[in-house]
């Protein structure tokens, strides 16, 4: 079993909540932070991608590199600039280690996990995508490709490999269900477009889980959609929290051309449609805790 795991992005929402369950198993945790850390358990190394910097004592003794980073797609305009901030922040960041691990030969890393995303698909309508299905042509699209092939530069290093496409992850305290739930707490949700988009979702838990089990199933290798089996559309998924919170709906759905004008090409993040499918990872082994929205709400929105 892997004993130190270094995680890039380790201060987020995932990177947390995993660095957590690590401790717990007995792991040994490294971050690499902008910044020195806090957390006494955790050795934190700072690095600067912007730089082209790097604490080489990041990678010491470490077995598995878990790559977390990347700037918030969901902050900010997506001007020229900021584009290329979210990008450069995925790739350069992986590039930057993968220049430290070619330095140092005798390194002992075996294996990287990813992140990616389904938004790698494009918006796809009602086809059902499987790691084999081709990618989108948008700008999320682009992101997630550029991601991954700058990940697979690791295959020359003989790495083992594992890229996780992943949903819209739900957690009660962060990412977007606070966000989505919101509305529907004061008595204004609606769907938003037509609704029938898909939304490829994944509890909290089950990303965590999903995760751990790529570092200590050393067979598993390639790409993965990480969503829950049952997806759902919005008007779905908007249904099932206001009836999870006890609220009505009564809005009319929020048309398309409104978040076109508020958000700009930034919209397809809620109007595009990808029905991932979760069959290859389900083959793989991994045992889902929450495979349906009813039973994750249920246990997001109970009591703690």
């Amino acid at each position: 079993m892997s004993k130190r795991i270094l995680i890039t992005g380790g201060k987020g929402l995932i990177g947390r909540k995993l660095t957590d369950v690590l401790l717990s198993r007995g792991y040994q945790v490294n971050h690499l932070s902008r910044e020195p850390g806090t957390n006494a358990e955790v050795n934190t190394f700072v690095w600067d991608v912007h730089k082209g910097q790097i604490d080489e004592h990041c990678i010491n003794g470490v077995d598995t590199v878990v790559h977390l980073a990347g700037a918030n797609v969901s902050e900010g305009r997506w001007t020229d600039e900021r584009k290329k901030e979210i990008i450069e922040s995925r790739t350069k960041s992986i590039g930057l280690i993968y220049k430290l691990l070619k330095s140092k030969p005798q390194h002992t890393i075996k294996t990287v996990i990813s992140a990616s995303g389904t938004g790698f698909y494009g918006d796809r309508a009602d086809t059902l995508l499987t790691e084999n299905s081709a990618p989108g042509t948008d700008f999320l699209a682009n992101v997630c490709l550029q991601w991954e092939h700058a990940v697979e530069v690791g295959e020359s290093l003989g790495l083992r490999l594992v890229k996780f496409r992943m949903g819209v992850v739900l957690d009660a305290k962060g990412g977007a269900l606070p966000i989505l739930a919101k509305p529907v707490r004061f008595g204004f949700g609606a769907p938003v477009g037509n609704g029938r988009q898909w939304m490829p979702w994944i509890h909290i838990d089950d990303v965590i889980a999903m995760y751990l089990y790529a570092i200590e199933n050393e067979d598993l290798a390639g790409n993965y959609n990480m969503v829950a089996p049952y997806p759902v559309t919005n008007q779905q998924l908007t249904v099932a929290i206001a009836k999870e919170l006890h609220r009505p709906l009564w809005l009319p759905k929020v048309p398309a051309f409104a978040l076109h004008l508020a958000l700009g090409e930034k919209s397809n993040m809620v109007l595009g449609s990808q029905k991932a499918s979760a069959q290859k990872i389900d083959e793989a082994g991994f045992k889902f805790k929450y495979p349906t929205l009813i039973w994750a709400l249920k246990k997001l929105f109970g009591p703690s």
